[in-house]
Formats: structure tokens, C-alpha cells, sequence
């Protein structure tokens, strides 16, 4: 099982809803599937064209580990060997911070991950949540 097209939609737009409601700054979305592809992705007016690789790499952390950005940014700040390791083996692409939301089945099955960019890292997570709780999947922070 991995994430719609239709639900990763659904993420995006309730994600930037939630930013606007929040008066974040302009965020940009990436949504993975099971296997750390992408699903869709959108970047808001403004937001600069370089928060893709940013959206993607704490998704793609998320995804690739089995591990949300907050648990990735805890265990970087425990273990920095370890994620610096990680890195490596990923090519540089794994961002460990907050705004890396991992998608679960009701079942705990990874399906996918959302990785958002633009605010503060927290503020990322809290937009990302209410995508995902719009799109009525299970998200981990």
C-alpha cells in the first residue's frame, strides 16, 4: 500500500490552507510513496525554487529510515556519526529535522512521507499534520 495521488493532493492543498490560517511563510510540499518516490510536489508563490531539495530530502528521511524528522533530528543530536552516515549512503539526501512527516496505514505500515519547508521547522510539521489529517491518513512527527 503507498499514498494516492488523490490523497497526496488533498495534503498539499490542506497543508497550504493550514500555512495560510497560520500566516506562515510560503511553503513548498513534497509528497513520497512507499518507496521514497515522488507523488506530487507544489511550491507556493514565493517560496524559494531551491526548498524542493529541502522538502525532499525530510520526506525522503523519513521514508528511507521508517523514522519522522523529529525522531532523525533526535537521533542526529545523540549519534551525529550516525547520520552523518546515513547521509552518505543516501547521497546527502536526508535532512533530519522536523517537517519530515512519515505516512502510516492504520495497520503502522510505512505508505509514504511528507516533507515540508518554507517556516520554521515546527511550523512545517504542524502544516503537514493538518494536510495529512485532511487527507485522513495517520502521520508521525
Amino acid at each position: 500500500m503507498s499514498v494516492s495521488l488523490g490523497k497526496a493532493r488533498v495534503i498539499i492543498r490542506k497543508t497550504f490552507e493550514k500555512g495560510a490560517e497560520l500566516g506562515l511563510k510560503s511553503l513548498s510540499v513534497v509528497v513520497l510513496d512507499a518507496g521514497g518516490n515522488i507523488q506530487a510536489f507544489e511550491r507556493q508563490d514565493g517560496a524559494a525554487p531551491g526548498r524542493f531539495a529541502i522538502a525532499h530530502g525530510k520526506a525522503y528521511g523519513a521514508v528511507m529510515l521508517g523514522m519522522a524528522g523529529t525522531a532523525q533530528m533526535a537521533r542526529a543530536e545523540a549519534q551525529s556519526y550516525f547520520m552523518a552516515a546515513v547521509n552518505g549512503v543516501f547521497g546527502g539526501q536526508v535532512i533530519p529535522v522536523p517537517g519530515g512527516v512519515l505516512l502510516r496505514s492504520a495497520k503502522g505500515a510505512v505508505i509514504g512521507a511528507v516533507g515540508v519547508t518554507g517556516d520554521t521547522s515546527d511550523n512545517d510539521a504542524i502544516a503537514a499534520m493538518a494536510g495529512i489529517e485532511a487527507a485522513k491518513l495517520i502521520g508521525e512527527v
